[in-house]
């Protein structure tokens, strides 16, 4: 097993699973996985190079061939920043719609784990737990009511300067929900072990410190920190 410790954060879109794992990680000074930066990254590829998202092969091979980088600055795709471009909506409703499809998925499982490095990792994502480190000692389900996450997305979209309406946004996130759960491959779920923390009234510094509380409980009982 590999002694490199894991937090997963799993959750539906906009449950602000990206933001605590981010703090979550600068707490304890490890890295972070954004795995649906990965998704996204994938559709974008798609969208520009006008692949059908139905031809499963073709998708699993733009995600194969991702020229991707990460770092403080943001999210690079062939030296270019898409750091703004992969939040859009367009974008997003495609990654959810692709995500389901199996070699696109195995295409990216490998690249996944790679982020594993000491000395720890913190993945957000939907299926993090499940599939991707399900030996994780910690795993999390972030779990928000749509109302709250249609909020948050609209606030975040209009700060990036994009328009948003609030009940399209709502109807998007329970379709996407509907979706990503009833998937055959990798479905959205909290795994069998997962704490699940629901933030639909919680404030980032409240829901990052439940994280960090159950992990000086778990690291303590796995691994004899504190």
């Amino acid at each position: 097993m590999n002694s490199i410790p894991v937090i997963t954060i799993d959750g539906p879109t906009a449950s602000g699973k990206g933001t605590i794992a981010q703090h979550v990680a600068e707490a304890l000074g490890w890295h972070v996985l954004d795995s649906g930066a990965l998704y996204r990254l994938a559709a974008l590829a798609c969208l520009r190079a006008q692949v059908d998202p139905a031809d499963q092969q073709q998708v699993a091979k733009q995600a194969s061939n991702l020229d991707v980088r990460f770092d403080s600055a943001g999210i690079w795709m062939q030296g270019q920043n898409v750091s703004n471009d992969i939040r859009q909506e367009a974008v997003g409703n495609l990654a959810s719609r692709i995500a389901a499809q199996p070699p696109l998925r195995e295409a990216l499982l490998a690249r996944q784990r790679v982020f594993r490095q000491a000395p720890g990792l913190v993945a957000d994502g939907r299926d993090m737990g499940t599939i991707v480190f399900p030996e994780a000692p910690l795993k999390i389900f972030l779990d928000a009511d749509a109302a709250s996450r249609a909020q948050r997305r609209c606030k975040q979209l209009k700060e990036k300067g994009f328009s948003a309406k609030i009940d399209e946004l709502i109807a998007d996130m329970e379709a996407r929900d509907a979706r990503d759960r009833s998937r055959s491959h990798a479905p959205l779920r909290a795994a069998s072990d997962a704490h699940t923390i629901d933030s639909s009234h919680m404030g980032v510094e409240e829901t990052v410190k439940a994280v960090l509380d159950l992990w000086s409980k778990t690291s303590a009982r796995h691994f004899g920190l504190s």
